[in-house]
């Protein structure tokens, strides 16, 4: 009985090659998402015949994306597939106009430490 699996004890019946149909990386052009990327569903690119045509995969990353921003690695967490699956999903995704991707801030555009600081202590001060 041990070596026997029954129904979800056996884990996912498609493997992540299927789901992406052999690709690896995602999209002729090659583009890279970050896994701090943030993904947003493009309101004017949404369209329900479009999305009917899309896979099952395809249309729960669009189900996540639209509760709220989410990351590329909150993406895959959530989806319960590997993060390259997912790459390769959101640059379908991506291709046919369905998200936005955003790049995060740079820490190089951040506001200075010390600045921040001066601004709770000001803020303290009042």
């Amino acid at each position: 009985m041990d070596g026997q699996w029954y129904d979800a004890d056996a884990g996912p019946l498609v493997r992540p090659y299927a789901m992406t149909g052999g690709r690896t990386k995602p999209g002729p052009h090659g583009v890279r998402f970050d896994l701090i990327a943030l993904v947003v569903v493009d309101p004017e690119g949404t369209d329900a015949a479009a999305e009917s045509l899309l896979g099952p995969e395809h249309r729960a990353l669009l189900g996540l994306c639209r509760s709220e921003t989410q990351s590329v690695a909150e993406l895959a967490a959530d989806a319960d597939l590997p993060v390259g699956v997912v790459r390769v999903l959101l640059g379908d995704l991506l291709e046919g106009g369905h998200v936005k991707v955003r790049r995060p801030v740079p820490p190089a555009q951040l506001p200075d430490e010390r600045i921040l600081r001066e601004v709770i202590e000001g803020l303290r001060a009042l």
